[in-house]
């Protein structure tokens, strides 16, 4: 089962990455009146939380190793 093994290497993957690289988030927030638009634009990055980047990682090494017995 090829496909189970490559998924298995992508969560895995995306599972270890979730830890270190942070997701940016840009919100806008502004009043228009008539033909004026005051606003403000604010930016910030944070990273999934800790068991959400482990949940992904198990998942990935438990359907590789699925992978791997199935194609075995």
């Amino acid at each position: 089962m090829k496909g189970l093994t490559l998924l298995g290497a992508f969560l895995l993957v995306l599972g270890l990455l979730a830890f270190v690289v942070p997701i940016p988030h840009s919100e806008n927030h502004g009043v228009k009146v008539g033909d004026t638009k005051i606003g403000v634009q604010t930016e910030h990055s944070d990273r999934l939380p800790p068991g959400v980047a482990g949940g992904l990682a198990v998942a990935g090494i438990v359907v590789l190793v699925l992978g791997l017995r199935k194609g075995a």
